[in-house]
C-alpha cells in the first residue's frame, strides 16, 4: 500500500510539473505574439508616417508654392488629418488591448485599401461568437504573418479573408492570387509554416495550407469552440 502511494504521489507531482510548465510555455507564447503584433503595427505606423503623410504633406507645400485654389489644399489636409487620426487609434494601447478579432482584422483590411496594397475583403458569416482574447490574439498573430508574406513576396492583387462561425467551429480562412508554392519543397515547409501551425496547435487548433505555384496560397485554421474548456484547463 504504501508503495503504491508513494507511485501514485510521483505521478501525481510529475502532472502538476508537466501542466505548470505547459501553462508558462502558452503564457510566453502568448506574451510574445503580443509583442510582435505591437512591432508590426508600430513598423506600419512609421511606414505611414514616413511616405503616406509625408507625401500628403509635401503636396500640400507643393500646392501652396504653386498657386492651388484653397480647396485643394484644404482637401488634402483634410486627407492627412484623416490618416493622422487612424494611426493614433493604433498608438492607443488600450484600443489594441480591447479590440475583438473581428475589429482588428477589420482595421488591417481597411488599411490595405486604403493605401492600395493590395484589395481586400473580409467575410463574416454565422453569428459571431466570442472567444477567449488570448485564443484571438494568436489567431491575429497568424494572419498578420500571412497578410505580410502576402503583401512583400506574393505579388498578390487581391486578399479575401472568411471568418465562419458555425454551430461548434469557427473557421479562418485566408486566400491570395499571388504566386503560390510548391508545398511539397522544403525550402516552403520551413520556418514559416511550421511557425504558423504550431501556434494554432497552442490553441488546440488546426492549420493547415493549400497553395500551387501561380495559383495563390490559401490558408485555413479550424477551431473547435468546445475547446475553450480544455484551452482554460491548461492555462
Amino acid at each position: 500500500m504504501i508503495s503504491l502511494f508513494v507511485l501514485f504521489q510521483k505521478r501525481k507531482n510529475a502532472l502538476l510539473l508537466k501542466n505548470e510548465f505547459a501553462k508558462k510555455h502558452f503564457e510566453q507564447e502568448i506574451s510574445k505574439a503580443q509583442i510582435e503584433i505591437r512591432e508590426e503595427t508600430f513598423r506600419n505606423i512609421s511606414w505611414e508616417l514616413h511616405d503616406n503623410i509625408g507625401q500628403l504633406l509635401t503636396l500640400a507645400k507643393i500646392q501652396l508654392q504653386s498657386d492651388s485654389s484653397i480647396n485643394e489644399v484644404k482637401g488634402t489636409l483634410d486627407k492627412c488629418i484623416k490618416e493622422l487620426r487612424v494611426l493614433s487609434k493604433l498608438i492607443n494601447p488600450e484600443a489594441l488591448k480591447n479590440m475583438s478579432l473581428e475589429q482588428a482584422i477589420s482595421d488591417e483590411i481597411d488599411r490595405f485599401n486604403r493605401l492600395n496594397f493590395i484589395k481586400s475583403q473580409l467575410t463574416i458569416k454565422g453569428e459571431q461568437i466570442k472567444i477567449d482574447s488570448k485564443i484571438e490574439i494568436v489567431f491575429f498573430r497568424i494572419l498578420q504573418e500571412f497578410f505580410s508574406n502576402t503583401i512583400k513576396h506574393a505579388k498578390a492583387t487581391h486578399l479575401d479573408i472568411l471568418l465562419d462561425y458555425q454551430t461548434d467551429v469557427l473557421t479562418i480562412m485566408a486566400k491570395d492570387n499571388g504566386l503560390g508554392f510548391d508545398l511539397n519543397k522544403q525550402k516552403h515547409s520551413g520556418i514559416g509554416l511550421t511557425n504558423i501551425k504550431n501556434r494554432a496547435k497552442l490553441v488546440n487548433a488546426n492549420a493547415t495550407f493549400i497553395s500551387e505555384p501561380n495559383k495563390g496560397t490559401e490558408l485555413t485554421i479550424t477551431y473547435h469552440l468546445n475547446n475553450e474548456n480544455s484551452y482554460h484547463s491548461n492555462s
